[in-house]
């Protein structure tokens, strides 16, 4: 009785270690058999797109230019709005006996920020030893508007010429030239207006108001 109850658990001992190697078996062999009859699968064949560079490059030269330029003009605009105020505090300071060096010096502490920058580059460059007209032949070079003023200036420097009458005159000179440039971007406040009125507003109310009463007539019709 013992050993055909042995038999019985060899045989199914056997038969359940058996079972896993005779599908690994079986699935290798199928695999083989489908290796043997599948066709070769060639490489695909590499296909060379045009670099991003070649065209990021132009247009990345072109926006910084554009922006550049952009941030240039609006640099010029605020250096030329706030010239008047700067060239009456440089004129209180001369007219108070100080020098032209000392009047930038002076104007510097209390001229708005984008011309107190400019001025200040003057100043620390005559700090660290180049003469006073360089300086402002350099200021004026990198900002145009600033021109007018470091001439004023440099007569004085170099001349000798009163320097109060010529900023007296300079400051009625650039309020007049901020006044005109106020009116002409004024006069084109109509064009500009032109095309949100015929675009926009005039689309609009044709649909809040015309449509809605040729859908009641043909409603009703």
């Amino acid at each position: 009785m013992m050993d055909g109850v042995s038999l019985m658990l060899g045989v199914g001992w056997g038969v359940m270690f058996a079972t896993p190697v005779a599908r690994l078996a079986r699935r290798t062999t199928v695999v083989n058999r489908l290796g043997t009859r599948l066709p070769a699968v060639t490489p695909r064949r590499r296909v060379h797109l045009p670099s991003l560079g070649r065209w990021l490059g132009p247009v990345h030269r072109v926006a910084s230019a554009v922006f550049e330029r952009r941030s240039r003009t609006r640099r010029d605009e605020e250096l030329t709005r706030d010239l008047p105020v700067t060239i009456d505090l440089l004129a209180v300071a001369v007219g108070a006996g100080c020098t032209p060096y000392l009047a930038v010096d002076v104007a510097t502490q209390w001229a708005p920020a984008a011309l107190a920058a400019c001025l200040d580059e003057v100043r620390r460059e005559c700090a660290l030893g180049v003469a006073f007209a360089p300086a402002l032949d350099r200021m004026a070079h990198s900002h145009p508007p600033l021109r007018a003023l470091a001439d004023a200036l440099l007569a004085s420097e170099r001349y000798g010429a009163p320097v109060g009458d010529a900023l007296a005159r300079l400051a009625v000179e650039e309020r007049a030239a901020l006044r005109r440039r106020a009116e002409a971007q004024a006069r084109t406040v109509p064009v500009r207006m032109l095309f949100p009125l015929v675009f926009l507003v005039l689309p609009a109310f044709a649909l809040l108001s015309v449509v809605p009463v040729l859908i009641a007539g043909l409603s009703t019709s």
